[in-house]
């Protein structure tokens, strides 16, 4: 990259708490965020057990210009909101409803910003399903003719995946190049990827990119079921459920989140004098479509090349990497396809360098997943420590460095990769800032 960018503030929100700061401070003490679902009742449910982000106040985040559009912010998008907010108060920049200086200029800063598919609220819809059954069976031409009646005329725009983007646009006044990237678990680093492009490509001087999703919905467990994605054995030990690269992993367990980086030149905010928490010194893409499009390729060729790619760009070796934030969920088969990419990558250096599979702590945020690790490989390269994974680490396979306690390092480069069963892949490297 002839322009070098780096990550000026960072936003999490999810399980451990409702900042980066929160959350951070939970996963290096081991905490873990899953427990039994209390958002809605999931008694009758398969896994019961989720990730749920604490309440919080929506017109906390919103000024005053914007707190009505909070009827039509469905809880992706508040997600979203909450993680744009903490990314842009870290980064010491000042937007529309950030007081700090240097302002932003509207139209020379960029977004980016990853969705799912979202659900609606069952009791919001289901009076429209009610009016468009016949004989129990539902009827799309009855739902034409009478079940859409039933719903407000604005409700579209809660579910629509660009409203993410939209509403952080809105309220922060970002009228510079935005995209919306559906690439599932992958969402959140390809979004990054492109926003850096933007600001490299000279179309922006800032940016802010990342993705959420509210997955603890009765639809996307159900879903998730129905893959056989989610670990239906441990409703009653949430703390140890997800085993990511475990031998003894039987699936996953979803949680919600959504998780923002602030990007801008290394030159822009040294003139500034802002904290850069990590540059980004390379990435790579793929896409590689496996047989049973629920799982990813187990050769693992395709997540192998983005890695490679990441890793040539940031001009290094596999070995000068100092950790490995992998994409694994607890998912067994997709697990094991991520395992044969790293050691395809990182050979025989694989077992000296630490590998953080957190998502012990964090279970599957969906289209957060990414997002989310890169903005916590970029504050483990910033605080110099590797969160530990407890008893997990004595379940690793051979080969793998997972550290049981957390510890401090010298990390200088940082790999983050992630991927998602239809096939695409991503992966970054994050350079520790000033080197």
């Amino acid at each position: 990259m002839e322009q070098r960018i780096v990550l000026t503030g960072l936003g999490l929100i999810g399980p451990l708490g409702l900042s980066l700061e929160a959350s951070w401070e939970k996963l290096i003490a081991g905490e873990c965020g899953l427990s039994e679902i209390e958002c809605f009742d999931a008694a009758r449910m398969q896994c019961r057990i989720a990730g749920e982000a604490e309440q919080f106040k929506m017109r906390s985040y919103l000024p005053k210009y914007h707190r009505k559009a909070a009827k039509l912010m469905s809880r992706d998008i508040q997600l979203a909101v909450v993680a744009a907010d903490d990314a842009f108060r870290t980064s010491g920049l000042g937007t529309k409803c950030i007081e700090a200086e240097p302002l932003i200029e509207p139209k020379r800063t960029a977004i980016g910003v990853g969705a799912g598919l979202i659900n609606c609220d069952i009791p919001e819809i289901a009076a429209s399903v009610a009016a468009s059954l016949e004989d129990g069976e539902f009827d799309m031409q009855k739902w034409g003719r009478e079940g859409m009646a039933e719903l407000t005329p604005l409700w579209l725009l809660k579910y629509l995946p660009n409203m993410l983007a939209c509403h952080i646009g809105i309220i922060h006044d970002i009228q510079g190049p935005g995209n919306n990237i559906t690439t599932g678990e992958c969402s959140g680093l390809q979004s990054v990827i492109e926003t850096a492009e933007t600001i490299e490509s000279g179309f922006a001087d800032y940016g802010i990119a990342g993705s959420g999703e509210a997955s603890v919905h009765p639809i996307t467990l159900m879903r998730a079921f129905k893959l056989g994605r989610l670990n239906t054995q441990d409703n009653d030990r949430p703390a140890s459920a997800v085993r990511p690269l475990s031998e003894d992993a039987c699936g996953t367990v979803l949680s919600e989140g959504a998780a923002m980086a602030v990007l801008e030149t290394k030159a822009g905010a040294d003139r500034r004098g802002a904290k850069a928490y990590a540059e980004l010194a390379g990435f790579g893409e793929s896409t590689s479509l496996s047989e049973n499009y629920a799982a990813l390729e187990q050769s693992g060729e395709g997540l192998a090349a983005a890695i490679k790619n990441a890793i040539e760009m940031a001009g290094i070796a596999p070995k000068d990497i100092d950790l490995i934030v992998p994409s694994a969920g607890g998912i067994k088969e997709n697990d094991s396809a991520e395992l044969n990419a790293l050691r395809a990558v990182f050979e025989g250096s694989l077992a000296d360098i630490p590998v953080c599979p957190w998502k012990k702590y964090f279970g599957l945020m969906g289209n957060a997943a990414s997002g989310a690790d890169l903005v916590l490989g970029a504050k483990a390269v910033s605080e110099g420590v590797v969160p530990g994974i407890g008893e997990l680490a004595e379940q690793m396979p051979e080969g793998i460095n997972a550290p049981a306690d957390t510890q401090e390092k010298e990390i200088r480069y940082c790999v983050c990769c992630g991927f998602t069963p239809g096939g695409q892949t991503a992966a970054a490297v994050l350079k520790r800032s000033g080197e």
